[in-house]
């Protein structure tokens, strides 16, 4: 495994006598643009119920009005923590959860992350306006993958400035199953850098989802006092669980009422 203070050190401009306070795999303070030391851990407990860790998703294409009515309705009945949910639905959803426990969760930038930063923001004040009480934005991937590390972190800045102004949560999608470790270390030093709160493994919409080796190092990457969330593939509860044993706080997936209620649902054999 990759030296997250190395990399840190070598990514990063940091000063190597000031020591991070927040757990974090990377030892010397980030200077995130929040600190974090003094808030409570964010780590979930296996055992509690799940309903309260799941994002519950719908971002496929052909959506229409009729499956954010029933997910709405659904994340009533469970009480999940969100609806994650594309940003032509925001309103609509919005409407249905107020006064629920249920937030309302949109994508930013998805899914490649290759917006203009400004567009991502704008994107993101729309959706909060509307009623998102949080934001799941795909950073610059191919910023990232070219050791830009301002360019990458002036990205998630724009997004999460807004956010933070707006008490809106900011989760950042680092897209692992593109990336290499290093390239997972830096991606999760950024956006808890920028003042992200979650880092979030994938879209659902790329080459792979969540593993548990990707929640783990990202864990151990953010240190307790952050966020992550676990996406893409989690279709039972057994995998749920073993997600949030990992290190995972949030799961998104569109199988929670089968994760919640028990079903063992997994993905079809294609011959």
């Amino acid at each position: 495994m990759n030296n997250i203070r190395e990399i840190a050190l070598k990514y990063f401009a940091l000063d190597e006598r000031q020591k991070c306070r927040c757990g974090g795999g990377h030892e010397i303070c980030l200077q995130c643009k929040i600190c974090r030391a003094d808030d409570p851990d964010m780590t979930a407990d296996s055992k509690a119920d799940l309903a309260r860790y799941i994002d519950h998703t719908i971002l496929k294409p052909h959506t229409v009005s009729q499956d954010i009515e029933r997910i709405c309705l659904e994340a009533k009945s469970y009480k999940f923590k969100s609806v994650c949910i594309n940003p032509i639905f925001v309103s609509l959803a919005y409407s249905r959860l107020k006064k629920t426990e249920s937030l309302v969760c949109s994508v930013v930038g998805f899914p490649l992350g290759a917006n203009l930063s400004e567009v991502k923001g704008e994107e993101a004040l729309n959706c909060i306006r509307q009623g998102a009480g949080e934001i799941d934005m795909v950073n610059n991937i191919s910023s990232l993958k070219e050791r830009d590390v301002s360019t990458l972190i002036n990205d998630i800045s724009t997004v999460s400035d807004i956010c933070l102004n707006k008490d809106a949560i900011l989760k950042v999608i680092i897209e692992t199953c593109l990336l290499t470790e290093e390239e997972k270390i830096i991606a999760c030093l950024a956006a808890k850098k920028a003042g992200a709160l979650f880092v979030k493994t994938s879209t659902g919409f790329s080459t792979g989802g969540a593993t548990l080796e990707d929640v783990a190092l990202m864990r151990k990457i953010v240190g307790p006092k952050y966020g992550v969330k676990a996406s893409g593939g989690i279709k039972n509860r057994k995998t749920a669980i073993k997600m949030i044993e990992a290190g995972a706080n949030r799961i998104g997936t569109s199988s929670g009422v089968d994760i919640v209620k028990g079903m063992e649902r997994t993905p079809p054999v294609i011959v």
